[in-house]
């Protein structure tokens, strides 16, 4: 069985940390997913990334696209990726029936005092004028599937969503 979880929110917000939890909560009762993470792909289809908002609508097409062909192919796949717009996700909605949209939230004060690359102190400093939650506007999904605190145990967070792929896609456990 196949399908799609879209793990979305602003910068050092604990997606990462969610989709790795998620994954072995997801090994643990048998099924082997994908990570599709923002970062890791960014480095191989955008190294000289601007963030642009063209730049970041093909990066998330893309992105969109290779989650779906996976998925197509009998994979299951978690994208860790901010993508601050709807119709980033939209896109992923649209090619896959079996799609999680799940917002990982945290506060502003949180994110800035992780900022593990950084981003919010650039931001600060103007060298950063692309920061979705920050500079730019990150579009909150509007009826997300699941909603999780990234500042709750990311081991708890992937539990919740666990329970909700094994509902919406009768994911069976061992």
């Amino acid at each position: 069985m196949s399908w799609a979880v879209w793990l979305t929110g602003p910068p050092a917000a604990g997606k990462s940390t969610i989709a790795r939890a998620l994954r072995e909560e997801l090994a643990g009762i048998g099924v082997r997913a994908v990570i599709l993470e923002s970062d890791a792909l960014r480095r191989e289809l955008t190294p000289e990334a601007t963030y642009e908002p063209e730049e970041r609508d093909r990066f998330y097409a893309a992105v969109a696209g290779l989650a779906a062909l996976l998925v197509e192919q009998g994979f299951p796949v978690i994208v860790d990726a901010t993508a601050p717009r709807r119709a980033h996700r939209n896109r992923l909605r649209a090619r896959v029936r079996d799609f999680l949209e799940v917002h990982v939230t945290a506060p502003l004060e949180i994110r800035q005092q992780r900022d593990p690359k950084g981003l919010y102190r650039r931001a600060r400093g103007g060298d950063a004028p692309h920061l979705p939650g920050a500079t730019e506007a990150y579009d909150a999904p509007e009826n997300p599937d699941v909603v999780v605190s990234g500042t709750a145990p990311a081991e708890e967070n992937a539990r919740v969503i666990l329970q909700r792929i094994v509902e919406s896609f009768r994911v069976r456990q061992n």
